[in-house]
């Protein structure tokens, strides 16, 4: 079943089951969907719509954080119900210490030294790490290991 029939399920499902949360997150998925299919002129393939997905949750994230600015509590808990269903959708999220090991790794092959060839590590890093991981902690990951290198 590909990532397009899963959603499409998914949907069909929280429509008779009443889930509100699920509905409308499953919904802008695929209105994301559609909108990238119709900027690139074909159909999205799975790593396409992992790559929508990522936006949204990028989204959630950033939304997350201003609305606990703003102490809106119930907009936050909406938010992060909706950040949990689109994680479903997502390949298994990598922990820190994978990260760093991926870094690493990356780190010899391109002979990074310090600070100055994050660009280097991260552009070779990002493309292996897509949708596994969030790219904010995949800097951070990197900036600590050049700068202790």
């Amino acid at each position: 079943m590909t990532l397009q029939e899963r959603l499409t399920a998914d949907l069909r499902q929280a429509l008779k089951g009443g889930d509100t949360t699920r509905r409308s997150a499953i919904r802008l998925v695929i209105a994301g969907v559609k909108n990238a299919a119709i900027a690139k002129g074909a159909p999205l393939d799975d790593a396409g719509i992992i790559d929508v997905i990522a936006r949204e949750v990028k989204q959630r994230r950033e939304s997350i954080a201003e609305f606990s600015k703003g102490n809106r509590h119930d907009l936050v808990a909406k938010e992060e119900a909706e950040l949990a269903i689109l994680f479903e959708y997502l390949p298994k999220q990598m922990s820190r210490e994978e990260i760093v090991e991926a870094a690493r790794r990356v780190m010899e092959q391109v002979g990074a030294r310090g600070p100055g060839d994050k660009g280097k590590v991260m552009s070779q890093l990002m493309p292996q790490l897509k949708g596994r991981a969030d790219g904010r902690e995949v800097g951070d990951v990197v900036s600590e290991l050049l700068a202790g290198s």
